[in-house]
């Protein structure tokens, strides 16, 4: 009994400091873009170097960002087109060192929103989410003044 209230309080644990150190992140947009980068295209796991290194600990872990990425990826997609948009311009805002009109230039080409949606999430919430990013990237091609991807860059 005490080996299962050890799992439940490290998997509370981490859920929690996950959500903590995320809160610090802006917009939801960039959460959803760090939680992303830190899922492994190979494996599917998240992975992150202040993982507990026992391979119990990286599962554990793995396992909460799942779950916290899932979850805030599901309270994106609920969100009204205006808000995300705002919540884009938000996260654009915080790039410092990059040109905005290569910034959508390089979204319309590469997609990377696409690679934001959790693995477990199918069907309408993907398609959504997808379908509203380009809805946000066309209004934003347009104040940005980006004419149309450069497919040979």
């Amino acid at each position: 009994m005490l080996r299962d209230k050890a799992a439940i309080d490290e998997h509370e644990t981490s859920e929690t400091l996950w959500v903590r150190d995320l809160s610090l992140i802006e917009s939801s947009y960039g959460r959803l873009v760090y939680l992303a980068g830190l899922r492994n295209p190979d494996t599917g796991r998240y992975e992150h170097y202040g993982f507990n290194q026992a391979y119990s600990g990286v599962l554990v872990a793995s396992r909460a960002l799942k779950r916290v990425h899932e979850s805030i990826f599901r309270e994106w997609v609920s969100y009204p087109l205006e808000r995300k948009k705002a919540d884009i311009e938000l996260y654009i805002s915080g790039i410092d060192q990059v040109d905005r009109t290569e910034l959508l230039d390089a979204w319309l080409r590469l997609t990377p929103y696409k690679n934001l949606v959790p693995a477990s999430i199918r069907g309408p919430e993907r398609e959504k989410h997808i379908s509203d990013f380009e809805a946000i990237l066309g209004l934003l091609r347009n104040v940005y003044g980006v004419a149309s991807p450069d497919l040979n860059a």
